[in-house]
C-alpha cells in the first residue's frame, strides 16, 4: 500500500501481517480525495476514525493536512500507524488514539474540517457512531464526514442534521460524503 499524492507520494506504508484490517486500497483513496478537492481548502484538520495503518489520515497530510488525529482500538495497529507517520515524517502533526471510535468521540474537544469513517464491514454500529458524531461538537457546517462501506449496506441519507451530499460505488465499496446542515441553512 503507497500513498498516492502530495508530498509523500510513493511512500509504502506498513500493513498487520494479518487480522480483520480491510486498508483502503490505494484507487479508492485517491477517489475520495478527487472528491474531496473541490470542498476542501488547504491546510485542513482531519479525524481519521478507525483508523486501522492510517493510511486515509496519511495520505490528508500528505495532501496538506495541518493535522490529523488517528483513532483506532487495536494496539497492533496503532503501533502501525505511529510507524507509518515515524517513516513518512508526520508524526509532528498527528496524534494516535488507542480507543474506540466511540470513546474517542466522547473526549475529543478539536473541530475538525474533515472525519474520515472506515469500519469494518462486519462492523454493525456504524450508523450509531455517525449519529453520535453527528451530534458532536466535533464538527460544524464546513466540516466533512466521509464514510466507507460495503455497498451492500446502505447508510441512512442523514444523522442528526449531518446531511449526505455525495456517493461513489466502486466495487463492493461505497464512499458517502456528509455535511452538517444548521438550521436556518437553505438547501
Amino acid at each position: 500500500m503507497r500513498i498516492t499524492g502530495g508530498i509523500a507520494r510513493g511512500q509504502q506504508l506498513k500493513v498487520p501481517k494479518s487480522g480483520p484490517i480491510r486498508p483502503t486500497t490505494d484507487r479508492v483513496r485517491e477517489a475520495i480525495f478527487s472528491i474531496l478537492a473541490p470542498f476542501t481548502t488547504s491546510r485542513f484538520k482531519g479525524l481519521d476514525l478507525y483508523a486501522g495503518t492510517g493510511a486515509l489520515g496519511i495520505e490528508a497530510l500528505s495532501r496538506d493536512a495541518e493535522r490529523v488525529d488517528f483513532v483506532e482500538h487495536d494496539p497492533r495497529c496503532c503501533a502501525i500507524i505511529k510507524q507509518n507517520l515515524q517513516k513518512v515524517g508526520f508524526s509532528q502533526k498527528a496524534h494516535v488514539y488507542c480507543c474506540s471510535a466511540t470513546k474517542a468521540l466522547n473526549f475529543l474537544k478539536e473541530k475538525y474540517d474533515i472525519v474520515f469513517m472506515d469500519p469494518p464491514y462486519s462492523d454493525r454500529s456504524i450508523n450509531q457512531t455517525a449519529e453520535q458524531l453527528a451530534a458532536s461538537p466535533l464538527i460544524n457546517g464546513e466540516s466533512l464526514v466521509v464514510i466507507s462501506h460495503a455497498s451492500r449496506a446502505p447508510l441512512l441519507d442523514s444523522y442528526d442534521g449531518l446531511a449526505r451530499i455525495k456517493e461513489k460505488k466502486y466495487g463492493d465499496t461505497c464512499i458517502s460524503i456528509y455535511q452538517k446542515h444548521t438550521p436556518g441553512e437553505g438547501g
